[in-house]
């Protein structure tokens, strides 16, 4: 304890209440975009205001003081998409043979293809009418192409109509048409893309 006139140091200053309505806040804040996660992963790609407020517990009005437009809540979502594929995404590749690591780039598309689904028809969806939904659909475009060239050696990168197969077979898209298209499930979807990419391969090695 102090003594008077002394300052008081760090440890002993008051701790000041928790703001009640900031908690409050935080929390709605949670359960709204969790909400937004459920309802799309459940097959609703274009929920409601009134639908995430019913699933979230909150007021409609609750969902438009935290999100005044539907950018804000996709850009929050993607972020939390993100954070679960990039462990996939930026796992090193332990193989010297580019063939090798072009299966395990396979795998792994698999794995996140699947895990994004949902979100990617819903930002497909709504890309049209979202600056922020249509440039972050240019990146991520951009960055699965980067991600296939990495892996391929000089001689084989230079084959334009190999790179170009092999980035379709690979791509968002492809597998979408695989899983929804043809309604295959994803355990023949993942043999499909793989026997794909297998006869891409031994083309260009032949």
């Amino acid at each position: 304890m102090a003594g008077k006139g002394q300052i008081k140091t760090a440890a002993e200053e008051e701790v000041p209440p928790l703001d009640g309505r900031r908690a409050r806040s935080q929390s709605s804040h949670k359960r709204i975009v969790a909400a937004m996660m459920n309802l799309i992963e459940g097959g609703d790609l274009m929920p409601s205001a009134a639908r995430v407020a019913e699933e979230a517990g909150v007021g409609l009005r609750t969902v438009f003081r935290h999100f005044d437009d539907m950018d804000s809540l996709y850009r929050e979502i993607s972020q939390i998409v993100a954070e679960r594929i990039l462990p996939v995404v930026t796992a090193p590749y332990p193989n010297d043979d580019w063939r090798a690591n072009l299966r395990d780039l396979t795998r792994r598309r698999v794995k996140v293809f699947e895990t994004m689904l949902p979100f990617r028809l819903a930002a497909n969806i709504k890309r049209y009418q979202s600056p922020y939904l249509m440039g972050q659909y240019g990146q991520v475009v951009t960055l699965e192409r980067e991600f296939v060239l990495r892996l391929l050696p000089r001689d084989i990168s230079g084959d334009r109509y190999f790179v170009e197969a092999l980035c379709a077979a690979l791509s968002f898209q492809n597998w979408r048409a695989i899983r929804q298209d043809q309604g295959l499930s994803v355990e023949d979807a993942s043999a499909v893309v793989a026997h794909m990419v297998d006869t891409l391969v031994a083309a260009a090695a032949a």
